[in-house]
């Protein structure tokens, strides 16, 4: 017995030993003591992790500091179940912030990763700063969810609850104006983006219920100076983002705009006229699309003989005695009680410059308890009544699928409650509304912060008042249908082999032009797509993984021969398909021809292409330099969002003439070839 005894010390002895000090491999793990600052190297494809003691019911706050390295902070409960991850699009600088709620006693755990290409390695410290009990009340636990933010040293968010006709939580943290250390208030005033959308589709209903309008009405009725494509685009395309217009952020970004440049209503119309094509023909697929809601905003400011801003003021805001609410279409215009955004870079916080003069897409500037109002007329219409119904239909495409987006509004379920919601994001603005018509309840936050997430706090505020509606084990097709992820609950379990993995790197096309690239790093999958940076992908099972960020599901496919040769992604319950791209030989591809300008009669715009330090790039003399990398015989990649793919076009000679650049909302947007700058060639 004696002998049994001394070696269960021993072992317990080891097993302590093991766990306080770091492992030998590139993994270590160590306790957090609160209050005492880790400094750490992280390498692509290192973990570190941390174990925290709680007890039940506590809240406990965690600050990662990046230096150099883009770290994803992930915690675990005592059982090993992942709770939740933490990532804000800050990159390798700035602050990480952690909160976790206990609900039982034991050992949590926090796990820090690199989202970065191997071979990276930069530093952090990680400093558990507040433990406390958890909040009794919901107010209490919103006040810890907010807790990096209330500080007047920082930009930060309102917030506000509405649940059965009733305002029952509201309340500012952070500053709306750094210079002053003005606080945000439920007063606060902010711009919220893209959340302006459902009030534009809504203004379009009124005038359709009053008989001046249908929404299956040609948009060139009223605005004839929109181009003829041959094919008639409705108002109800518009309202849906089925339009296949090209986004007018996109077209002038790619034309040399800087979109902190003032833009207005009359150079977007200008633009538009301009167009000689579009994406695809109407009705046939859902594209975001920002040009549309523009012009939504000009049908209702034509019919109804008033400007836009008027006319929601008169028809939405005063009836629903949303005080503090306007639409912005004058960039030198005063408001009080705004509030100004900012990011952060090495240095500290920056100021994010906005100044937009164009309505219907984005620029309503309102306040959380004025949204609030917005939101309970759904439940009692106090405006609209006749027409609240149609805001939530979703479209439907000419093949008879149905999209999940409903005339400037996202429909979803989440932990199997309906949700009607959408997000904004212009400069720092970060904004987020969340309707429960079932449940008669609503959250919308609004932020001044452009690392802010304002849809995944939603959601924890959601948790914290709906609880109890929510349907927990949702099923495997609800789960699908919901957002195309999530439906396996402990997926960083699963283990995939290396050459499986390796079987699914290479480059698919998406679009024509748009490029989705899968590589391998550290025996993790990565996916890189126009519009979308370089992001984990998490196996569900060893053909199909979850790419959180975008709410998506890819399954790779294989041919007949058993080789990957594309896959499928479901995405807002929509499926879509990419075909994967043949081995292409960078070496065998000839930079120099092609070189030369490049001109759009559609934006008004020339890149040149050279060729220096044997790269080649496309130079704008505003916007600077775009690096084109080869991915197919005569097609390039741009590392610029507005900028993402071009393919050049060859004559019956095989000369190049010209070349279409695409973006994720532009398709083969066409330049021709003006002359042959060469090697030499200064933009």
């Amino acid at each position: 017995m004696k002998f049994k005894r001394n070696i269960t010390i021993l072992l317990a002895f080891m097993l302590t030993i093991s766990f306080s000090l770091p492992l030998k491999s590139q993994d270590k793990q160590s306790e957090l003591i609160k209050g005492v600052k880790v400094a750490e190297l992280l390498k692509a494809g290192d973990k570190h992790k941390y174990r925290v003691k709680l007890e039940k019911d506590q809240f406990a706050f965690f600050r990662l500091t990046q230096k150099g390295v883009d770290a994803l902070i992930t915690t675990f409960d005592p059982y090993g179940k992942k709770i939740q991850d933490f990532d804000s699009p800050n990159g390798r600088k700035g602050d990480e912030l952690v909160t976790l709620f206990s609900d039982k006693k034991g050992n949590y755990s926090l796990e820090v990763t690199a989202l970065e290409e191997k071979g990276h390695k930069g530093n952090y410290e990680l400093t558990w700063e507040k433990l406390e009990p958890k909040g009794t009340t919901p107010e209490k636990q919103i006040d810890q969810l907010f807790t990096a933010w209330n500080n007047p040293q920082t930009p930060g968010a309102s917030v506000a609850v509405a649940k059965e006709g009733k305002i029952i939580f509201k309340k500012g943290y952070g500053s709306a104006d750094l210079e002053y250390n003005i606080p945000n208030t439920p007063a606060t005033i902010f711009h919220i983006a893209s959340l302006s959308k459902q009030f534009t589709a809504f203004s379009i209903l009124l005038l359709e219920g009053e008989g001046k309008l249908s929404i299956n009405d040609d948009v060139r009725k009223y605005i004839p100076e929109i181009p003829d494509f041959g094919k008639v685009i409705t108002l109800n395309h518009l309202m849906h983002h089925t339009s296949g217009l090209r986004d007018q952020w996109d077209l002038l970004a790619m034309a040399g705009w800087r979109l902190d440049d003032i833009i207005t209503k009359e150079q977007i119309l200008r633009l538009v006229s301009r167009q000689k094509e579009l994406n695809f023909n109407p009705g046939d697929e859902f594209l975001y699309c920002n040009t549309g809601f523009t012009l939504l905003a000009e049908v209702v400011a034509r019919v109804s003989g008033q400007t836009f801003a008027e006319f929601t003021r008169k028809h939405i805001f005063e009836p629903l005695k949303m005080t503090n609410t306007l639409f912005y279409d004058d960039c030198e215009k005063i408001v009080k009680n705004r509030a100004y955004s900012y990011h952060v870079d090495s240095t500290g916080f920056k100021k994010s410059i906005l100044s937009y003069s164009t309505v219907g897409a984005t620029s309503l500037f309102t306040t959380v308890e004025d949204l609030s109002l917005w939101a309970m007329n759904f439940e009692n219409p106090v405006v609209g009544k006749d027409v609240i119904g149609k805001m939530n239909i979703k479209g439907i495409l000419n093949k008879g699928d149905t999209i999940g987006y409903a005339m400037g509004q996202g429909v979803g379920v989440y932990k199997g409650l309906k949700f009607i919601a959408h997000d904004g994001a212009d400069a720092g603005y970060r904004t987020s509304l969340w309707r429960f018509p079932d449940q008669k309840f609503s959250v919308n936050v609004l932020s001044n912060f452009a690392s802010f997430n304002p849809s995944g706090m939603a959601m924890r505020i959601v948790d914290i008042y709906l609880k109890d509606k929510e349907v927990t084990e949702p099923s495997k097709k609800e789960a699908e249908v919901k957002t195309g992820t999530n439906a396996t609950s402990d997926n960083n379990k699963i283990k995939i082999d290396h050459d499986t993995l390796l079987s699914y790197c290479g480059k698919y096309e998406l679009e024509p032009g748009q490029i989705a690239t899968m590589t391998l790093e550290n025996e993790n999958l990565f996916v890189e797509a126009p519009g979308l940076e370089k992001t984990p992908m998490t196996p569900v099972s060893s053909t199909i993984f979850d790419v959180s960020v975008v709410s998506a599901r890819v399954t790779f496919m294989k041919d007949e021969s058993g080789k990957v040769n594309k896959f499928k992604a479901l995405m807002n319950g929509e499926e879509h398909y990419a075909m994967r791209l043949p081995d292409f030989d960078l070496s065998k591809v000839s930079l120099t021809e092609y070189t030369g300008d490049f001109y759009s009669p559609e934006l008004s715009t020339t890149y040149s292409i050279v060729v220096e330090s044997g790269k080649l790039i496309a130079k704008h003399f505003r916007t600077g330099n775009v690096h084109l990398t080869a991915i197919k015989p005569d097609q390039f990649t741009g590392d610029q969002w507005y900028f993402g793919n071009i393919e050049f076009v060859r004559d019956n000679s095989n000369t190049i003439t010209g070349c279409k650049v695409s973006t994720g909302r532009i398709r083969n947007l066409k330049f021709e070839k003006t002359g042959k700058c060469g090697m030499r060639c200064e933009a």
